[in-house]
């Protein structure tokens, strides 16, 4: 058996894909460690792995989520972490670091200790078809001619990784886009635009999806057919405005609604039509797999469950890869999409009917549905880590044998 450290950034749409795999190594018989923030640490130590707290408790969101202010947040956070990160991995001496591609630290461990990597894509894996949102274009340079002072906390980030560690195989610029000798994307080869482009380092294991932990509170034996669903995720504030938008929009079309509202007061949007709940935290597995429609902002996570179950997408992107998220769904016929600034209740309303009532958007979400669940999933990922780690000498068991599943 091996031992396998986890290091990520401290967002749900990034760890909530590596619950299943790490519960999976564990089961397995491998010790594994995970550094995370206080808020995922209890979901973490629930899979069974070791949690070590990044110093300083859960550190903000960048204000606002722009990849000028992403890259700024990376640097300065690789910068204040890699010393209690390596300190505790020399402790660990782990066989093998797996981290999300948007984890510049976790690239940097690896060169420092001299251990394998894997990465995590919970988004489209990235190169020049498929630009990635930090990847240096006009649009990037004009946001930073605006905020200098991030531009120049990013540069004093990177000048001290540059002088304290190896940082060779860390992008310039690209910080989303950090890759290594094996890749593990979470969404299928279907779904993945250009996916005949990315070399056999990228393999496609689909959407990573295990057991949440159950909410409660949640009236699910309330649900009436049909189940219409609308959440803009945990980064993006929606504001009550938006969300009332969708539940006047679909309380006529559904038998139930359910709005998720994140950040905002559910007692915001009061009154609402009888037959909308409105909650801040929904079990969005559980629903989708009864919902005919999903309202999202086309967040992977979000994305990739919600073709797993097969539900047409009304996606309406904040910003981040949510466009191309939105892009990529309409393209295959699995969706439509809308702008925020035009999604009043009425023209939700009119999309929402034609995805009820055409019945090619179903046909085509049940085919990516096919394609999701076949890529093999947690499953697939923890058979390629296992299959790295005994390539590169780390892992006494045989390695597991070529999987029927898609590659």
């Amino acid at each position: 058996m091996s031992t396998i450290a986890f290091l990520n950034i401290t967002m749900h749409g990034h760890i909530n894909p590596t619950l299943p795999v790490v519960a999976e190594l564990v089961r397995r018989g491998h010790t594994v460690t995970y550094h995370t923030s206080p808020a995922f640490s209890k979901e973490i130590e629930a899979t069974g792995a070791t949690v070590y707290l990044y110093p300083g408790g859960d550190p903000p969101l960048p204000d606002p989520p722009m990849p000028v202010t992403l890259l700024e947040g990376l640097a300065r956070a690789a910068v204040g972490l890699l010393p209690a990160v390596l300190s505790d991995l020399r402790e660990v001496r782990p066989d093998l670091i797996v981290h999300g591609s948007a984890c510049p630290w976790g690239a940097v461990a690896p060169r420092e200790l001299d251990v394998p990597a894997a990465s995590l894509f919970t988004m489209f894996a990235f190169n020049r078809h498929v630009p990635s949102p930090t990847r240096a274009t006009w649009e990037l340079l004009a946001a930073a001619a605006t905020r200098p002072r991030d531009v120049q906390g990013y540069l004093r980030s990177r000048w001290g990784l540059y002088r304290h560690y190896d940082t060779h195989g860390l992008p310039l610029l690209d910080l989303l886009n950090v890759r290594q000798p094996l890749n593990l994307v979470f969404t299928s080869r279907a779904f993945q635009p250009g996916a005949d482009d990315f070399d056999q380092s990228y393999q496609f294991v689909g959407p990573s999806i295990g057991a949440r932990p159950p909410v409660p509170s949640f009236p699910a034996d309330r649900l009436q057919a049909p189940v219409l669903y609308a959440s803009l995720g945990t980064v993006f504030d929606a504001g009550p405005r938006l969300l009332c938008a969708f539940a006047t929009a679909l309380a006529p079309l559904g038998g139930t609604v359910i709005v998720a509202t994140g950040h905002t007061d559910p007692a915001a949007l009061d009154p609402l039509p009888v037959n909308v709940l409105a909650r801040r935290f929904v079990p969005q597995p559980e629903v989708l797999a009864r919902a005919a429609l999903f309202v999202t902002h086309g967040g992977m996570n979000s994305a990739n469950e919600a073709l797993h179950a097969g539900v047409p997408m009304l996606v309406v992107p904040q910003g981040a890869d949510q466009p191309l998220v939105a892009r990529r769904v309409v393209e295959l016929g699995a969706g439509l999409s809308i702008r925020t600034q035009d999604a009043d209740a009425g023209r939700v309303n009119a999309l929402a009917r034609r995805l009820l009532d055409e019945p090619g958007f179903r046909a085509a979400a049940e085919g990516l549905r096919v394609a999701q669940r076949e890529a093999g999933g947690y499953l697939r990922a923890a058979d390629e880590l296992e299959r790295y780690l005994h390539r590169a000498g780390r892992f006494s068991r045989p390695a597991p044998a070529d999987s029927p599943r898609e590659r």
